[in-house]
């Protein structure tokens, strides 16, 4: 492990193990912090945990992180502003951060004003299981906001994990976040959608193969262009509009919701479209009879 990488003499605790806050966890002893306590509503998994990493397992309404430099908070959203009220009546650590992506610092105000410094630490990446490996956050965003304190312990852990440390305001985090559950829910969205039009139309499921190294080959060009909507393609994007409009007339045939959700993509298709050029050239946009 590399000088700058250490988090030695790093003292820290954990409240919510779950996929993230373990994956988190497993991490910071990966770089020589020392977990103290793990805190969660589930004994038995907060146990294990706790055996995994040699830390305590506590109960929250117990926990006293002060003397610690970092508590990690890693609950659900909507139990977030209630787990930091819990914890305020005592002394906590230096620094509190929390994991979530749609929620500022400004959640964790009763810590705050019990004297920690507070701010969020936000893994822009899926976690589809428990990540043991640090490796496994290389090149990953890491939203950061809050007190300078909280800031640069945050930045310092991103960078611990080769993550990108990326300063995300207060005001932008509803729309960061909505974003980024666009840029991976929603692309798993659309792939289902694709299946499922093409299961309507009797294919083999071994086409899947093939959207999805459409998909993969796409979202690889868009992460090389300067300009990520040059990268749309299809019919709309190169402005042959009575093709898709052939299309979609058979798609309302079968599905009217999908037909208008694709008829919205292909309006929003054109938009971009427009924007790198002249807007005087913009096609009529495409509709259906269910259509915009």
């Amino acid at each position: 492990m590399s000088t700058a990488k250490s988090l030695v003499p790093l003292r820290f605790s954990l409240v919510g193990p779950g996929r993230v806050g373990t994956s988190l966890a497993h991490w910071l002893v990966a770089r020589g912090a020392e977990i103290v306590d793990i805190g969660g509503r589930n004994p038995e998994p907060t146990a294990s945990l706790a055996r995994q990493l040699g830390a305590s397992p506590a109960k929250i309404d117990r926990l006293q992180t002060g003397g610690q430099a970092l508590l990690l908070l890693a609950v659900a959203d909507p139990a977030l502003e209630s787990v930091a009220t819990r914890l305020a009546d005592r002394t906590q650590a230096a620094v509190v951060l929390h994991t979530a992506g749609a929620l500022d610092a400004s959640v964790l105000a009763p810590l705050r004003a019990a004297g920690s410094s507070t701010g969020s630490l936000h893994p822009l990446m899926a976690f589809p299981r428990i990540l043991t490996d640090p490796q496994e956050a290389a090149g990953s965003v890491f939203a950061l906001d809050g007190d300078p304190e909280a800031q640069a312990l945050a930045h310092r852990l991103a960078l611990s994990w080769d993550g990108i440390p990326v300063p995300v305001p207060a005001a932008a985090r509803p729309i960061y976040h909505l974003a980024a559950s666009l840029a991976a829910g929603g692309v798993v969205t659309l792939l289902a959608a694709a299946s499922e039009m093409a299961h309507q139309q009797g294919l083999p499921d071994d086409i899947m193969k093939g959207y999805f190294a459409l998909a993969r080959g796409a979202v690889e060009q868009a992460s090389r262009s300067s300009d990520i909507s040059s990268a749309i393609t299809g019919p709309v994007a190169r402005g042959d509009l009575d093709t898709f409009r052939r299309q979609i007339a058979i798609l309302e045939k079968l599905d009217k919701s999908l037909a208008q959700a694709v008829i919205g993509l292909a309006n929003l298709t054109l938009r971009f479209k427009s924007e790198q050029g002249d807007p005087g050239d913009r096609p009529e946009a495409p509709t259906g009879r269910s259509g915009p």
